[in-house]
């Protein structure tokens, strides 16, 4: 691979420019996410000069990776070696021309339908470089999984949304593909659904994901198991005595777990009226079922809930989420909410208890990375 110095010396002077004319810039990789955060009057810093596998050690479970790089060459490259990103990273790719980026997934911190029991995106981040709002190139972390040298700062860029400098190169770790895979469905009400989960969990079975939806009336919980094969097998038998459930062919249940994380289930794509939006409720999966009447989806075994609903019912949403202990955010606009004012997207927005002491935090932090406020100013 050829020298990105010129690439970040490029990047380097847009940004020093900004910050001479007390402009900003929209920080951009293949544009997978765009709907997941406000419109910015803003130059556009696209981050796809910076693509390539800078390292990749299979059998160090390391890859280091630029941050342009599209997702689809990284995972087929681990896929080679029999490795993942066991976190599943959702790729959105619903516009023709959209392709998520290694960037633009460490900046979400969104992950798939594994999250409960894999952890997220912020789990496997090893270390990062990144271009703050002083046109510094910094170095955090590194490529090996002890590094506890000083602050974690480059675990603190994952879902920082580019508030706090531009991406340059992250290092991740990976894990092996699971050598045994089954997914078991169930016809479960939402409540005996939780119920069965929360039971499951407490054993030594190998939950990876679930999701629990209203399919043509009815009501399925879906598990898939992930580990090794006598394991697996195992909990199938187990599992499908406790609730009768069915074993579904996993050639039919990669591709639902595949539509799942990428938002492609009629769920999450027939939203049925317009002046809905899709609703992103994080929740403790020990959380009961919500007082809401309105469409639901339930993955990480409760923890992550999706509710199709109209703005104007979110303060009765949010109520409802906070006595659970959880929050509730707007993921995806309603199609009639063009002219949808910026407040309803707090993306970087502490709640709960601390979120007095974890805003104040936060400020600082903007502070010494981005004085000025350079990059993605829409974005709070």
């Amino acid at each position: 691979m050829t020298s990105i110095d010129p690439i970040i010396g490029a990047m380097t002077e847009r940004i020093l420019a900004a910050r001479a004319r007390h402009g900003n810039l929209c920080i951009r990789g293949g544009g997978s996410k765009n709907f997941y955060l406000p419109t910015a009057h803003a130059d556009v810093l696209d981050t796809r000069v910076l693509s390539g596998i800078v390292s990749y050690e299979p059998s160090e479970l390391v890859v280091t990776a630029l941050a342009g790089t599209p997702l689809v060459e990284l995972e087929a490259l681990l896929a080679q070696q029999g490795q993942c990103l066991p976190f599943e990273p959702p790729h959105y790719a619903w516009s023709g021309d959209a392709q998520a980026t290694v960037g633009g997934m460490v900046a979400s911190v969104l992950s798939g339908p594994a999250r409960a029991n894999t952890g997220g995106v912020r789990d496997y981040v090893l270390g990062l470089k990144l271009i703050n709002g002083l046109g510094q190139h910094l170095t955090f972390g590194g490529q090996v999984m002890k590094n506890v040298a000083g602050y974690d700062v480059s675990r603190l860029m994952a879902g920082a949304l580019g508030t706090l400098g531009v991406i340059t190169e992250v290092s991740l770790k990976v894990l092996p593909i699971a050598p045994a895979e089954a997914t078991l469905c169930f016809s479960l009400g939402q409540a005996a659904a939780l119920e069965q989960l929360h039971i499951w969990g407490a054993q030594p079975l190998p939950l990876n994901a679930s999701c629990w939806v209203q399919d043509q009336g009815k009501d399925l919980l879906f598990v898939r198991l992930r580990g090794a094969v006598a394991a697996v097998e195992a909990a199938c038998k187990r599992m499908l005595e406790d609730a009768q459930g069915t074993q579904i062919p996993n050639a039919q249940a990669v591709s639902d777990w595949e539509m799942c994380r990428n938002h492609k289930l009629p769920f999450f794509t027939d939203p049925q009226r317009d002046d809905l939006a899709l609703w992103r409720l994080s929740l403790p999966q020990t959380a009961p079922v919500l007082d809401l009447p309105n469409a639901l989806l339930v993955e990480w075994h409760g923890a992550l809930r999706w509710l199709w609903a109209p703005l104007r019912e979110r303060a009765a949403i949010e109520a409802v989420t906070h006595s659970a202990h959880g929050t509730a955010a707007v993921f995806v606009l309603p199609r009639d909410a063009s002219n949808v004012h910026e407040h309803v997207w707090p993306r970087l927005e502490p709640q709960g208890p601390t979120a007095g002491a974890a805003a104040t935090v936060m400020q600082r932090l903007k502070a010494s990375f981005d004085p000025q406020g350079i990059f993605n100013p829409s974005i709070r």
